[in-house]
């Protein structure tokens, strides 16, 4: 597909970045802007205001993060592609499942990397979302067709709505449901409503068990995401350097 057929032109893939980690967003924008053809219009950390980053900038593509607090992951991704459907997504995500690309691709995600990546895959993944197309790496590719070939063998958590799924990961990564409240910004009843309904539809009777659930399919294997909301600093792009260190134009991506 050539670019007169996509959603940008010889001037460039206009982007913003959606990310609550700001080493995150700072590395991300040193490793982009390397690019002749790539511009980083914006950043926020919050998903509203993305939304109003995109219409505003008449952004290509926007790279997010599937975790922040507030409107974020499937929830954003659908807002986005409502509000400003030329607007590709790709989720830049340190969840490395088959499981959250997949929710992320229904939701209309053109693209999933993973925080770990290459630098250069993150580049080639803006490129192909930004001319129509989709990207997964190939690891990830695989993952998600075993899944497409064995879907009848439904599991249990791919029962819950995304919303139960969202509180379900919290849970297993150790916030109450006072914490969840906060981060989500749903009232207690509402939380804990969601979460009756998640142990009925796994049929489990505790959250012990929810999170031996979740330990045990290996589902939830890094909650770094939710270090900041426990006072822990989080790990962010490049590794855990001083916002002053420099942040080298190539290398690999981490969270």
């Amino acid at each position: 597909m050539s670019a007169s057929d996509s959603n940008w032109d010889d001037r460039g893939i206009k982007l913003i970045l959606v990310d609550d980690h700001r080493l995150m967003r700072e590395g991300l924008r040193r490793i982009l802007e390397g690019q002749p053809d790539l511009d980083v219009a914006g950043e926020t950390d919050d998903g509203h205001q993305a939304l109003q980053l995109i219409r505003d900038l008449g952004a290509n593509v926007a790279v997010i993060d599937m975790s922040m607090p507030g409107l974020s992951g499937v929830n954003l991704i659908r807002r986005i592609r409502q509000e400003s459907p030329r607007c590709a997504v790709l989720v830049l995500s340190m969840y490395a499942e088959e499981l959250y690309a997949m929710r992320a691709l229904k939701a209309g995600a053109q693209g999933y990397v993973n925080k770990d990546s290459a630098t250069e895959e993150l580049v080639r993944a803006v490129r192909k979302v930004a001319l129509g197309g989709c990207y997964l790496s190939s690891g990830m590719a695989e993952k998600v067709a075993m899944s497409l070939a064995h879907q009848d063998d439904t599991p249990r958590h791919d029962r819950l709505t995304d919303r139960e799924f969202e509180i379900f990961r919290r849970i297993v990564g150790g916030q109450r449901v006072s914490d969840i409240s906060r981060a989500i910004h749903l009232s207690i009843k509402t939380v804990s409503t969601h979460k009756s309904r998640i142990l009925q539809k796994m049929h489990l009777d505790s959250t012990a068990a929810l999170i031996r659930y979740g330990l045990e399919h290996r589902l939830f294997t890094d909650n770094s995401s939710l270090d900041d909301r426990h006072g822990h600093e989080p790990r962010t792009l490049l590794g855990t350097a001083e916002p002053s260190a420099p942040v080298p134009s190539q290398g690999t991506l981490t969270s």
